[in-house]
């Protein structure tokens, strides 16, 4: 994702008027388009080892909670251990953009996760020889944290290099397969081999970066683009360059900032939270509540595996007023919902929308800003999409106990309202498709 000063990187302007990007290279394919993404070997072993990588993350953050509960008996504790993981993602991730402009992200990619590798062996370890305290919890899940936040914008980066533009839009809606199977497979992982014993979900863990690591030594073709000078040094102006370009790009600055009020509204937690204390206070059963859970939860993985036709069938545009527009009328739609499980299947819809509209905010990213700002423009995408989350899921929480479930729906509907007004302006409404505004 000495140095010469540069002006302020300033989008493309519409295709007609912004110079011809390069034509991707074609391997296997005719000169017209390029092979099918399937066939794209570098880019499916680099999404094989994040899925890897992702899985192990994934029951990470359900077996740290469980070990917190297990050694000190204490909800807070566990609680503290999640936000701290959160908190130290979003941070990180800026300095993953920033490295991932400026050093070898092969090279990244492989020292984060052999990094987590060797971290977790030694903890499993110390698990078995029964020398775990709290504070050594807490700083592993904060080390295993930070080394994700720093991959993250340097594998999402790395796509530019691997995938030509017209099938940009495409790769990023396999990510979000990846991504919502991983969410949808870390729990029973880690709860599966907690039940065997306090030290082996981590060592299942750390096998999961073992084989992303090996997959990672397969990608032939390199991950950044060939740059004729040297590369910037880190400093706080680079590291902030990636707000910079976000808050100046037509398109993805008002996508990042609908983005922003969707998730205080709408994040996969809080949302959760919502559902989890509203069945309750129904009274409904713990099964109940979990099948709850999970149908909400099966619309963002039923999303994702539609992702890819939808994004080639139906306009950008299309896309983002219908996810936007729609979570406000969904919201509304949970005040008069009868039982509890339709509560899960209304929240399911608005889930199911989300990995479309990921796929093409993505694809922008991905074609619209240069090679050399890739990373740091991730990074400051990871950090403002993390950001939003912690507020929305302390906001429901404290409404819910101050004055019950109409209220956090109904706050839920006015803040995804507020948000949809960003998609109202004139580029919202003409958005052209991510492949139609590529720079080399």
């Amino acid at each position: 994702m000495t140095i010469q000063r540069r002006q302020p990187y300033l989008p493309p302007k519409p295709p007609e008027l912004s110079e011809p990007p390069e034509p991707p290279e074609v391997p296997e394919g005719g000169p017209d388009e390029a092979a099918p993404l399937i066939r794209n070997q570098d880019f499916q072993t680099l999404w094989t080892s994040r899925f890897f990588a992702g899985l192990g993350k994934e029951s990470g953050e359900v077996a740290y909670p469980l070990l917190m509960l297990l050694l000190a008996g204490s909800a807070a504790q566990a609680g503290f251990v999640g936000a701290a993981q959160v908190a130290t993602a979003m941070i990180t991730a800026v300095l993953g953009g920033s490295l991932a402009d400026r050093t070898d992200r092969r090279t990244l990619l492989l020292i984060c996760d052999l990094g987590r590798l060797v971290l977790l062996v030694a903890f499993a370890g110390m698990l078995f020889g029964g020398h775990a305290t709290v504070p050594l919890v807490i700083c592993v899940a904060v080390a295993s944290s930070a080394l994700m936040g720093i991959s993250n914008p340097v594998a999402m980066a790395a796509i530019k290099q691997l995938v030509p533009s017209s099938q940009m839009a495409s790769a990023a809606a396999q990510n979000q397969i990846r991504f919502f199977t991983t969410t949808a497979l870390g729990a029973p992982v880690a709860g599966f081999f907690f039940s065997l014993g306090r030290a082996f979900p981590f060592l299942a863990e750390a096998v999961c970066y073992l084989v992303s690591t090996a997959l990672i030594l397969r990608i032939r073709r390199p991950m950044q683009a060939h740059r004729e000078s040297e590369p910037e040094r880190l400093s706080l102006r680079g590291a902030v360059s990636g707000f910079v370009l976000l808050a100046r790009h037509p398109i993805l600055r008002p996508m990042m900032l609908w983005i922003v009020g969707f998730n205080i509204a709408f994040t996969q937690t809080g949302a959760f939270l919502a559902l989890i204390a509203t069945a309750d206070d129904r009274g409904a059963s713990n099964f109940m509540i979990g099948l709850t859970v999970s149908l909400a939860g099966a619309g963002g993985l039923a999303g994702a595996l539609v992702a890819g036709a939808v994004i080639r069938l139906v306009r950008p545009t299309a896309i983002f007023l219908f996810t936007a527009w729609s979570a406000p009328v969904c919201a509304l739609a949970l005040l008069a919902a009868p039982g509890v499980l339709s509560l899960g299947l209304i929240v399911g819809c608005v889930f199911a929308a989300v990995p479309c509209v990921n796929a093409v905010f993505y694809g922008y990213v991905a074609t619209s800003v240069p090679d050399r700002l890739q990373g740091r423009a991730l990074g400051a995408v990871t950090f403002m999409s993390l950001l939003s989350q912690p507020i929305g899921i302390l906001s429901i929480g404290l409404l819910f106990d101050l004055a019950g479930p109409t209220m956090v729906f109904l706050m839920m509907a006015a803040v995804s309202a507020l948000a949809a007004l960003f998609t109202l302006g004139p580029t919202m409404r003409a958005l052209p498709r991510p492949e139609e505004i590529a720079v080399p």
